[in-house]
This record gives C-alpha cells, sequence and structure tokens, in this order.
C-alpha cells in the first residue's frame, strides 16, 4: 500500500513508527513531517492545512489511503475533499468533527442525545458569561469554544480568575477559537482516555490511557495539550471500559451518524470517573497526543489493516486488537515558555542515540540545520517512551533517557503516572 500520513507531530510520528513496520506498506509519505519522521519515509513540504495541496499529493503518489492525523486537518475539511476526489481516508468529515472543533456543539450535541456529561453555558458576551458564572461553584471550568491546541481550558479556582480567563478568551487570546466561550461544571473524579474506531457503522474500542494536562508537577500550572501519559492505566477495569464503549462511545457514533454525518476514523473520549459513573468532558476527533505514543508502543496487532478498514467500511472483518502485555510511558520535554510563548532555537544534543531496548524517542517540534543540528521548533519538543515489563520499569526507562538529552531551557514533569504509583 501507499500510505499518505498527515501531520507533523509526536502524534503523528508515533503513528509513522507503527505504520512503517507493517508488512503491507510499500511507500509512506509525511506531509509536513517533522525531522525524526525523515528517517521512515519520505517527507513532503505540504501543511496539514493545505486541503488542495494535500489532494494533489495523494493522486500524485497514487495513494491507497490517507491517514489524518491532526484535529486541523479536520476542520478544514480534508476528508470530504478525499472522498470527492475517491481516495479512501482515515479521518472523519468536517461535520462529524465538529464533535471537537466546537465544544459548544458537543454539549448541545450530548444534551440532545442524553450523553451524561456535565451542565454548561455558552457565551459570546462578557457581562453574560461572568453573570453566568452564578449558576456554577468554584472551581470554575472556562474553555474557548474552538481548536486551541489544548490550551483553551482553564480551570479557575476563584472567581476573580474566572472572570479573568472569561476576558481573556473572549479578548482574543485564541483568535476565532475564543468567539464563544463555554462555562462548564466542574466535574469530581478521575479522568480517562478511551479511544474508539468507527467505519461508519461498525466501532470498536482501541485502547484507552491517562493523560498530565498541568505543565508542571503535582497537577500545578496552565493547561497543555498534554505533558506525558502512561498505559495500561489502574483506573481502566473491564466494567469502566465497557461503561464508557456503553455510555459515551457508541451512542456518539449513532447519533452522529442520525445527524448525516457518519463517523469514519478514532473517536477520543475523554471522561471523568464520577461516583455516578463516567462523564463526558470532551471529545477530540483524532489520536490524542501524547496518548497515541503509549498507544502505538503497546499494539502488537498491526495498525495498517485497522485504518483501512474505518476508511473503506470493513471494521466488521477484523478482531479486537492485540495489546502488548508491557506497561508504556512518555514524558514529554517542552520549550521553555511553554505553553504560552515557547522559545525557538535551543540546540538539542542525546536525542537520536540508541537509548536501548523499548526506549523510542519521538520529535513533536524539532528543527533541523542543513549541517543537521537538531533545535527546538515547539512548545512540545519530544516525546521520550518506554516499554517495560511493569509501570515502574516502563516509568524508570523513560526518565533514564530523558536524563541523557541537553535541551537548554526545556522541562518536563516528573511524576508522570502518580496516580498509578499512588495505588
Amino acid at each position: 500500500m501507499n500510505i499518505l500520513l498527515v501531520g507533523s507531530g509526536g502524534r503523528e510520528h508515533a503513528l509513522a513508527w507503527k505504520i512503517a513496520q507493517s508488512p503491507l506498506l510499500t511507500r509512506l509519505v509525511m506531509a509536513p513531517g517533522n525531522p525524526g519522521m525523515a528517517a521512515l519515509g519520505e517527507v513532503v513540504p505540504v501543511k496539514a492545512t493545505d486541503v488542495a495541496g494535500l489532494v494533489a499529493l495523494a493522486r500524485e503518489m497514487a495513494a491507497d489511503l490517507v491517514v489524518i492525523g491532526p484535529e486541523s486537518a479536520v476542520e478544514a475539511g480534508l476528508a470530504d475533499a478525499l472522498a470527492a476526489a475517491g481516495v479512501p481516508c482515515f479521518g472523519p468529515s468536517q461535520a462529524a468533527g465538529r464533535l471537537e472543533s466546537s465544544k459548544a456543539f458537543t454539549k448541545a450535541f450530548a444534551e440532545r442525545h442524553g450523553l451524561p456529561t456535565g451542565a454548561y453555558v455558552v457565551c459570546d458576551d462578557a457581562a453574560a458569561a461572568k453573570a453566568a458564572l452564578d449558576r456554577f461553584s468554584p472551581p470554575y471550568v472556562i474553555k474557548a469554544d474552538g481548536l486551541a491546541a489544548g490550551k483553551g481550558v482553564v480551570i479557575a479556582p476563584t472567581r476573580a480568575e474566572a472572570e479573568a480567563a472569561i476576558d481573556d478568551t473572549l479578548g482574543g487570546r485564541f483568535g476565532a477559537a475564543g468567539a464563544r466561550v463555554v462555562i462548564e461544571e466542574f466535574l469530581e473524579g478521575e479522568i480517562g482516555s478511551l479511544f474508539a474506531l468507527c467505519d461508519g457503522k461498525t466501532s470498536l474500542v482501541f485502547g484507552h490511557a491517562q493523560d498530565h494536562k498541568r505543565a508542571y508537577d503535582g497537577e500545578k500550572g496552565p493547561n497543555t495539550g498534554g505533558m506525558g501519559t502512561y498505559a495500561p492505566a489502574p483506573l481502566f477495569t473491564p466494567e469502566l471500559v465497557e461503561r464508557v464503549r456503553k455510555d459515551l462511545a457508541e451512542p456518539t457514533f449513532a447519533a452522529i451518524a442520525a445527524e448525516g454525518a457518519p463517523y469514519r476514523g478514532v473517536l477520543f473520549v475523554e471522561f471523568m470517573a464520577t461516583r455516578d459513573g463516567p462523564r463526558l468532558v470532551e471529545f477530540n476527533v483524532r489520536f490524542g497526543d501524547p496518548e497515541c505514543q503509549v498507544l502505538m508502543l503497546r499494539l502488537e496487532s498491526d495498525l495498517v489493516p485497522y485504518l483501512t478498514a474505518c476508511a473503506r467500511g470493513e471494521l466488521d472483518k477484523l478482531p479486537p486488537p492485540v495489546w502488548r502485555d508491557e506497561a508504556a510511558v512518555c514524558v514529554v520535554m517542552a520549550a521553555e515558555g511553554y505553553p504560552d510563548a515557547p522559545v525557538a532555537g535551543a540546540v538539542i544534543t542525546g536525542a537520536d542515540q540508541a537509548f536501548g531496548d523499548g526506549v523510542v524517542v519521538f520529535h513533536a517540534g524539532t528543527a533541523k540545520d542543513a549541517d543537521g543540528t537538531l533545535r527546538v521548533a515547539g512548545g512540545r519538543v519530544l516525546n521520550v517512551c518506554a516499554l517495560g515489563a511493569d509501570f515502574p520499569a516502563a516509568r524508570q526507562a523513560a526518565y533514564a533517557a530523558v536524563d541523557q538529552i541537553d535541551m537548554p531551557g526545556g522541562f518536563y514533569r516528573s511524576d508522570i503516572g502518580w496516580r498509578a504509583l499512588n495505588r
């Protein structure tokens, strides 16, 4: 198969790493890719939101499958354009993608279809939004409606901080993504991420993990796109997985199809495990980042047949995926100033060395000079991942590798997996 993978982050590097292992692969092209991905196939400088350019590239390379990595490509309508061109695509349509591209849409969707979630209010006016805080108790959850790279969420402990977050969001910090603000009920419990594949009619669970959203140790600091993950997480009992599948994932696939937008691709269900059962926090319409990285390390099955089956409506022909017994941990190394104002340009050394069995470093925000010097070029820069016989072993291997990488000004959390350690 000739496969075009769209995207340039750590998630896409992990997908490329797994796709490259498939015996079904003939040619792998990545657009726009990154320096780490370049070792796995051909990198072509076409942006993830350049729909016309990507369709032309897919035709030129006679792609048998296009795999959409980032949500920005979904929102741009890439899957729709590929469908019109007759090219099989793993990734939802723009209409189905509203499950992520608009938090207001998703909350209303959940309300229409009886999905368990928290109370909410949507406002496009700061005064109305501040008045709406009267309906909620602290801490207050303030979200930009649109795509903000995982950084458009503020958990405000006080009314003053909530009002400042409303001003910040509606005041243009996130551009068009912050034209509306969603205020949500704070849900008490433990958060989890479950993934499910769908081909428009058939669906199946495709792994789960736990993420760490706050920038600093102890769940402190601003929200980020994710500072690290681990799997399997003790939270995910068979009973909880079944409940999330039955109460959230499958009803969502049925409901979005009933609304005229059958879902094809992977749905990321972020939920809070409360005393009353799982409650929806939000959906993402792609593999999580950095959740994807630990999923790919633990996936024993060939990934390509699942991606292809979703695109072709043949998921009912495949068995559930097989997962390794080992645990996986991912530690994100971030640039100085992330998430607010990442500083680019620092020289990275040690990232490309051989770390030993089970350790893989995925590039997320890097660039290479003509002489091969690797530099910081994004907010989340490297994803240092490791497999281990159990969680402590995987965690130790990941942090041992982190210690061998030099990235001036950068930082990382030292407490990835603290919930599992506490158990």
